[in-house]
């Protein structure tokens, strides 16, 4: 084995064999898959019960039909009582809250009073104001001589679907999952170039800080020293990832034979019209809307432009962390303009998701220091071909022309002991011919 595949084998081995590793890499898909899997679970088991409320209708507002097309409040019309005589009485017989209607007019806007033990749930705050203005509108429309029912079949309700024309055939797609799609692609290149970036330079300063490099270098070139710690904790990262794909793929799987009659309580909720139902409905949306992206593509240039990327920022990390000591503050001053352009680039993608197609998004999946986020931002959309090839030529020519200078920076800088050098020193040592 050549010298820099011995480093790329020692750097990938050490952290993949550490305990923080195995639980990291094994625990956060479980626990992510058990969060989600608890989810579905309570929603089911508690989109079932209902809030009773007790209702003095002194104007005669609701109706014995519309009370009943409530599926999370239990309402009930209270006769022979009055707001001060039912007050004490309505926790005693089981009501949660009471709604007082006085006899009024309500051709104009009227604030009605709810009497509860405690304060009232967003949901069922939002239930019962749905549940008075129906009521309230229904009044204005008999006070005006239409039938409510008649204006309810005339009342539009039209939604949008979106229907995605390719070779394959039609299939329905979702905004909103275009979008989440896109901006998890984008902040998991974000994070990834981030930490193990990081993990690199503080790899090497490690190694100087032990003058472990000083024995290391008798042996190897500086440059494959570089190499090969850079591609072997890469490796690390993409382990990892892949470890994630196929542990939450397994386990999703496993969810139905662990959960007997899920799906059968999942049918039921959606024919109950419940939270919990509608809920499920969001799930099917969710699985219809996954299955109309381009999966192969968008998964293709994730590992293209996080390899592509992350050996770029890698370098970049790998020199800093050469050219300073055990001194986290002087770590942190360096890193920070290279910080920047990931900064930016992730600020540009989270508008390149609302806009994909503008010049600003263009730019940024173009540019070689920001297109790894950026043009992850794009991926669930139409993106024309020579842009594609276009970032993929200038982010390889970027990641070999910083790997070029920063292997200079990084021979001279991780021999080096005392003052910390400043970037125009770093730059000359880049460009000197020895």
């Amino acid at each position: 084995m050549s010298k820099t595949g011995l480093i790329i084998s020692r750097e990938y081995f050490t952290r993949v064999r550490k305990k923080s590793f195995l639980l990291t890499t094994i625990l956060v898909p479980i626990v992510i898959v058990a969060f989600y899997a608890a989810i579905i679970m309570i929603t089911i088991k508690g989109g079932t019960d209902e809030t009773k409320l007790a209702i003095i209708d002194e104007a005669g507002l609701f109706t014995d039909s519309l009370l009943s097309q409530q599926k999370t409040i239990k309402a009930s019309v209270i006769k022979n009582e009055t707001e001060a005589s039912f007050t004490p009485k309505y926790k005693d017989q089981g009501y949660q809250a009471f709604l007082y209607v006085p006899a009024t007019n309500f051709d104009s806007t009227k604030n009605l009073v709810v009497h509860s033990a405690s304060s009232l749930s967003l949901t069922n705050s939002f239930a019962i104001e749905k549940l008075v203005n129906k009521a309230i509108e229904n009044k204005r429309l008999i006070n005006r001589g239409i039938d409510p029912e008649v204006f309810k079949s005339i009342s539009a309700n039209v939604k949008i679907e979106n229907t995605i024309d390719s070779k394959d055939g039609s299939k329905k797609g979702s905004a909103g999952i275009a979008y989440a799609v896109s901006f998890l692609c984008g902040i998991l290149i974000y994070m990834m170039m981030i930490i193990y970036g990081t993990q690199v330079m503080r790899g090497v300063m490690e190694e100087k800080t032990n003058r472990i490099a000083e024995v290391i270098v008798s042996s190897v070139k500086p440059f494959q020293l570089m190499l090969g710690k850079i591609i072997g904790i890469g490796a690390v990262g993409l382990t990892q990832f892949a470890i994630w794909i196929i542990l939450m793929g397994i386990l999703t799987s496993v969810i139905p034979l662990l959960v007997p009659g899920l799906a059968e309580q999942v049918g039921a909720a959606a024919a109950a019209g419940s939270t919990a139902g509608k809920d499920m409905n969001m799930l099917a949306t969710i699985t219809t809307g996954i299955s109309s992206l381009p999966i192969a593509k968008i998964l293709f240039l994730f590992m293209f432009y996080f390899l592509a990327g992350y050996l770029t920022y890698a370098s970049l990390f790998a020199a800093i962390g050469s050219v300073v000591s055990d001194d986290q503050q002087e770590a942190q001053q360096l890193v920070f303009p290279v910080l920047m352009p990931i900064i930016v680039g992730f600020v540009i993608m989270t508008q390149s998701i609302n806009n994909p197609h503008s010049s600003l998004a263009v730019f940024g999946s173009l540019f070689p220091l920001t297109s790894p986020i950026v043009m992850m931002g794009r991926i669930t959309y139409d993106i024309p071909m020579w842009q594609l090839i276009v970032s993929m030529l200038l982010l390889v020519g970027s990641f070999l022309f910083f790997t070029w200078i920063t292997g200079k920076i990084y021979r001279t800088g991780i021999l080096m002991y005392g003052k910390k050098p400043s970037w125009k020193e770093m730059l000359k040592w880049a460009f000197m011919k020895n």
